[in-house]
């Protein structure tokens, strides 16, 4: 019986074994999702930037919200705050809703003995970091146009991200095997995604809920790095370096958990399919 590794150390010899196959699938998952529309890969360009627009009617001239007392009075801050944080939203839910069916949309992998499975979830995270960084080079434009020269903290924005990345990768790795055994994992994972979504301080600051319920906004996974996101692309703060630690140190854990579950569970895949 083939074994697999399930040490943290298999998680980088992975990347580094399959790292050309894996720059290939990303490719082909990138091109392939706008094949066939007449205008291609610009639809990665036009959908941030309608989005952007959207949100700055609506929030700032609709609704004409505003991000708390701190914040000036500018139209189109708070769409851009606000874009910030979606970003990084937009990042975990494009994994986390494909997860669940990454193995069962590509059962044809499951019976070649020789494929290693283990890279689809981060085949998936490399498309999502792709359109991450087409939506951070229109959020980059607009603030550039409409407030001006970018915060100098954006270059801690890599760093802001390395802990979702792993908590991510984690997370797809477990999804990906328990979706393979329970059909039922992407219906529950696209109802909590979507609650995600209005539970996490997007389209509100943690600090517009009452103290009580504050700490439990702070269990979610995506608040920290949601806040600190805003901390360097629109306040100009550094990261918290304590937090950040913690943070880190927890996805970390997680992103090793995961693989090794997938690595343990993925024997029985063809059996089930």
């Amino acid at each position: 019986m083939q074994h697999f590794s399930s040490s943290p150390l298999g998680i980088i010899s992975s990347l580094l074994i399959n790292r050309s196959l894996l720059k290939r699938l990303i490719q082909r998952e990138v091109i392939g999702r706008y094949r066939g529309s007449a205008l291609g890969i610009l639809w990665s360009f036009i959908q941030p930037l309608f989005m952007l627009a959207v949100y700055t009617f609506v929030f700032s001239i609709v609704f004409k919200a505003r991000w708390g007392a701190s914040v000036s009075h500018s139209k189109t801050e708070f769409a851009l705050v606000l874009f910030s944080g979606l970003m990084i939203f937009n990042l975990f839910a494009e994994c986390i809703n494909k997860s669940p069916t990454l193995i069962l949309s590509n059962v044809n992998y499951v019976k070649k003995v020789i494929f290693p499975l283990e890279i689809l979830p981060w085949v998936t995270l490399g498309s999502a970091i792709f359109h991450f960084l087409v939506s951070l080079g229109v959020w980059l434009v607009a603030y550039s146009l409409l407030i001006g020269v970018p915060q100098a903290t954006i270059i801690y924005l890599p760093l802001v991200l390395l802990p979702l990345l792993f908590f991510t990768m984690g997370l797809s790795w477990i999804l990906a095997s328990f979706g393979v055994y329970l059909r039922d994992v992407s219906q529950f994972i696209g109802i909590l995604v979507t609650t995600l979504l209005f539970l996490s301080p997007i389209f509100y600051p943690v600090s517009a809920l009452p103290v009580e319920y504050q700490p439990l906004l702070l269990l979610n996974p995506l608040t920290i790095v949601i806040e600190q996101t805003r901390d360097v692309l629109v306040w100009g703060k550094a990261i918290n370096w304590l937090t950040w630690a913690y943070y880190l140190g927890a996805s970390m854990l997680i992103s090793w958990m995961g693989f090794a579950w997938f690595a343990k569970t993925r024997k029985g895949f063809a059996d089930v399919l």
